[in-house]
Parts: structure tokens; sequence; C-alpha cells
């Protein structure tokens, strides 16, 4: 028997195009972690470990879907789906992060990425959240949910900003919030993969721009928040 053409296949025979994913992660052991589980899946089309490699990268090869670290060099995702949102709109934005803090989850939907899920999430699960999201719903791992209605539900009074807040990098909130939590410096260093001499720096920084002289206020100012 002659082999059927794709012309005369029925359309809901036909398999769906695969969408084209980016992966963005400073982490490079775990960026092909993620492109083996995903390459049942979906195309990936590329990878970045920097903003400014993002940036380039991303307008570069046009997909359908970024998975968008959050706490990386130079600002981070937040500062990638700044850079992207005005010149290249229709590529869609998945934020896959090891932080499931509610500052972390609200300013990465605030600056327009379409979903958030932790990287506990499965390999089916993340392929299908990649898929939703690309169709245009929003997605979140269930626990972040509630940052998120929290935030955009907020009371008319509710501040929008923080501008204390909003000083910090990306890295230097993670810092502060393990430094809240009673962390010591060498398990700060462990728990975000970088140097002691490095949290020292962030800790100075955090210091400087919050006028504080020590952790102790540091911490008490993160706990008035809710960083904890």
């Amino acid at each position: 028997m002659a082999e059927q053409s794709m012309e005369q296949l029925d359309p809901a025979d036909r398999r769906p195009e695969r969408l084209r994913v980016f992966l963005v992660d400073d982490h490079a052991m775990f960026r092909a972690g993620v492109r083996a589980e995903l390459g049942a899946h979906v195309e990936v089309v590329g990878e970045a470990s920097t903003v400014a490699e993002a940036v380039t990268r991303i307008a570069a090869t046009g997909p359908d879907v970024v998975l968008l670290d959050v706490h990386m060099p130079d600002g981070g995702g937040r500062a990638v789906l700044e850079a992207m949102r005005r010149s290249h709109p229709q590529v869609k934005f998945l934020a896959l992060s090891v932080s499931d803090a509610a500052e972390d989850v609200i300013g990465l939907i605030r600056a327009g990425a379409r979903g958030y899920v932790t990287k506990t999430i499965s390999p089916d699960e993340l392929a299908a959240a990649i898929r939703r999201v690309a169709d245009g719903d929003a997605v979140f791992s269930p626990r972040l949910a509630g940052f998120v209605l929290d935030a955009f539900a907020a009371r008319p009074d509710a501040p929008v900003a923080d501008p204390e807040l909003d000083q910090l990098t990306n890295r230097e909130r993670e810092v502060l919030r393990l430094l809240a939590r009673g962390y010591a410096y060498k398990e700060i260093a462990k728990e975000l993969f970088i140097s002691i001499k490095t949290v020292e720096t962030h800790v100075s920084n955090v210091l400087r721009k919050l006028q504080m002289s020590n952790r102790y206020e540091l911490s008490r100012w993160a706990a008035d928040r809710r960083l904890v």
C-alpha cells in the first residue's frame, strides 16, 4: 500500500508543530538537564547564562517560550524581561526557579512573565506548562498562585511599590532572606552556589543601600516586609 502523504492525512491525525523554547539559566548543568528532559516535547533553539547573552540570543532566535531563571548576575530574569518586553512582545516567558518567595513571583509577573514554576516540577509537568504559556494561559506552581492573587487583588490603599526593596538586586534579596533566616555566610554561600567573599559583598551592598549597620537590623527589616 502506498504511504499516505501529509496532505491526505486528517488534520486531527497530524502531529502538532513542536514549540520552540529558549533556556536562560546561569548553571550549565541545569540547562543540560532541562534540555535532555524536554527534548522529546519541544525544540530547544538556544540557551544563555547571562542577561546580555539572553537578550541578544532571544532576539536572534525568536522562540515561542523562554524558560527564565530568576536569580542571575546583572539583574537576573527581571532584567531580561524588561529588556525584551518592548522589542519582542510576542515572546512569552515562563519563570523556572528554585525560589518560591512571594516577592520573586510577584516581581517577575509584574515584569511580564506569563507564569512561574519551581525547579521541583517534573519534566512532563514542565512541558505541559510551556504549552499552556504558549497558548496564552497563566501557569503557576500550586502554592505560588496565591501570592499572585493576593498581589493583584490587593486593597486599594495597599502600596504598589517599595522603593527601599526595589533598589536591591534579586541576588541581594536572596542573600538578605537567608541572612534573616539565621544562615551563616558559609551556609548562604553553599545554598546559592557562590563564594563567601561574594556573600560578604552582597551584605555590604545591602547595608549601604538600606543605610543600616548590622545583620540584626537587616533581619528586622526583612521580617517587617515578610521576606523571611
